[in-house]
């Protein structure tokens, strides 16, 4: 059976239920025979930067609690206690109905290969359809074993450069954690941080434009007169096109009048 450790160097308060396992329906990222805690700490770091706290941790060759691994957690302590600890694969995956390994080795297995970003898609559904799943990550000097792989029903191969395939185990853990971010979150591809302020509307623009027509106009700009409208034209298309705030729009209003200002108190 899988052991839950909850007597860990990190330990939460009694009662505490914001610092206890999240009830969100998620993977199960199994730690195989992790060598370094730092490098389980970082892991968990990169889960929980995901939302992700259900790890088990299989046969640690450091042991287990690892101070090592609470130091590089840092803020993400939560996972670590609430890893499970186990000695074998098969107990770490004994209640999963679906299981992938992440390997960058070709393994003479016939099993589907899929990518980070199908593969926890593909976790996603089967999670929302009430099943558990894990996704195992091997030990950092040569990854997981056939043994290993050959208990999961699908592999993670990440495209990475082939004559450098080699991945931290933190690495590899962030890609998934992020790919499952992506599966169940909408992600905005862009926005903008308005600080504050408005856009511009058509006719704040209009009255740049207005504005700075003018200005230029007494200044003797639009030059020569031949020239004077496609010149206009050009820099209200100018406006038109910068994409301003109400607040862009203030301050170019400010600065124009202080030049104007500063040119009359030059004379």
């Amino acid at each position: 059976m899988l052991g839950l450790f909850t007597g860990g160097p990190l330990a939460y308060e009694a009662g505490r239920e914001d610092r206890m396992p999240s009830d969100t329906p998620q993977p199960r990222f199994v730690m195989v025979r992790p060598q370094m805690g730092e490098n389980i700490g970082a892991a968990a770091r990169a889960m929980w930067n995901f939302g992700l706290d259900r790890m088990a941790v299989v046969d640690p060759r450091d042991g287990w609690p690892n101070s090592k691994a609470v130091a590089m957690a840092s803020g993400a302590g939560r996972v670590l206690d609430e890893a499970r600890l186990v000695g074998h694969v098969a107990e770490a995956v004994e209640d999963c109905s679906y299981v992938m390994a992440t390997t960058a080795r070709i393994r003479g297995l016939t099993k589907p290969v899929l990518s980070p970003e199908r593969a926890m898609q593909v976790a996603a559904q089967k999670v929302a359809a009430g099943e558990k799943v894990a996704v195992l990550f091997g030990p950092e000097r040569a990854g997981l074993e056939n043994v290993d792989v050959a208990q999961a029903n699908a592999i993670i191969s990440v495209p990475v450069n082939p004559d450098f395939p080699s991945l931290n185990l933190a690495q590899c853990v962030l890609l998934c954690g992020y790919e499952w971010r992506r599966a169940t979150q909408t992600v905005q591809p862009e926005r903008v941080d308005m600080a504050g302020t408005d856009w511009a509307s058509g006719g704040d623009v209009e009255a740049l434009a207005s504005h700075y027509e003018d200005r230029l106009g007494e200044a003797g700009f639009f030059f020569p007169e031949a020239k004077a409208e496609g010149m206009k034209i050009n820099l209200r298309n100018m406006w038109s096109r910068m994409p301003l705030t109400r607040a862009d729009v203030q301050m170019l209003h400010g600065v124009l009048r202080q030049m104007v200002r500063w040119k009359e108190r030059d004379r």
